[in-house]
């Protein structure tokens, strides 16, 4: 073994359980977000931004997935990433997709759905592209779920993202405030007894998990699917919920 690729194996990461579950072919899970744009895409001026985010240092994003001799999964950092094979200019139309109308939300939802059961993600390079579908105006970001969780990755996306009224600030996340009658301490008994119910509700979801994994099986119903159905056609569907009447339904509930 070469000096280099020993040195290269020193600093690899192990991948963590999560991420190794996620590379199981059962899972194989892929992040696909949809992020739609106003104005016409210029490619090239897309890819320098990209290439000066904070996203391109995260060490997960700059990282090739590797199994050793003994199959076991770690990342190894790349010094340099080559944004041309992580974004693609894609162009797609009704022609491709004889069943779909010619809406644009048809055709991406058509081309989600290919991408979903056909695409993986190439192993070669870092586990994540982005698809540029000009004529659509949007893009789509596909992410192995292995570099993250839904939580952390769109917090790292946002960090790419800038305020409209002002160029140089980070977007802001508003936050539910938190009324001070719900942060009065509770008294010593009180403590004690949460923390009982907390142990007893716990054993009591354990044993229902193991036995239910153990003895009961799902019933067979007209819509379960049957070998192989990860692999079925799909298909992608949209419904448009106005902000307005997000928040009426939050306004109607306590602490939401």
């Amino acid at each position: 073994m070469s000096c280099s690729k020993k040195k290269e194996e020193e600093y690899d990461e192990p991948v963590t359980p999560a991420g190794r579950l996620f590379h199981q072919q059962q899972m194989e899970q892929v992040i696909n977000c949809v992020v739609g744009m106003k104005h016409p895409i210029d490619l090239e001026s897309f890819k320098l931004a990209i290439k000066d985010s904070i996203m391109i240092q995260h060490p997960r994003f700059r990282s090739l997935y590797i199994k050793d001799k003994h199959g076991t999964e770690h990342w190894r950092k790349l010094e340099e990433v080559d944004i041309d094979k992580h974004i693609l200019d894609k162009n797609i139309s009704k022609q491709d997709y004889d069943d779909h109308e010619d809406d644009d939300e048809d055709l991406i939802n058509a081309y989600l759905a290919d991408l979903s059961v056909s695409t993986p993600l190439n192993m070669d390079k870092p586990l994540w592209e982005i698809h540029a579908l000009r004529a659509q105006k949007c893009f789509i970001l596909r992410i192995h779920h292995s570099l993250g969780d839904g939580v952390s990755l769109m917090s790292l996306f946002l960090t790419c993202c800038r305020r409209v009224g002002h160029p140089d600030d980070l977007p802001i996340i508003p936050s539910a405030s938190s009324s001070s009658t719900r942060k009065k301490k509770s008294n010593m008994f009180k403590k004690i007894w949460r923390l009982i119910k907390v142990c007893c509700l716990t054993l009591v979801y354990m044993l229902k998990f193991i036995v239910r994994s153990l003895w009961v099986k799902d019933e067979k119903t007209v819509i379960r699917g049957g070998n192989g159905v990860e692999l079925w056609p799909r298909k992608l569907a949209t419904a448009k919920f106005r902000l307005d009447d997000m928040k009426l339904v939050k306004n109607a509930i306590n602490n939401a």
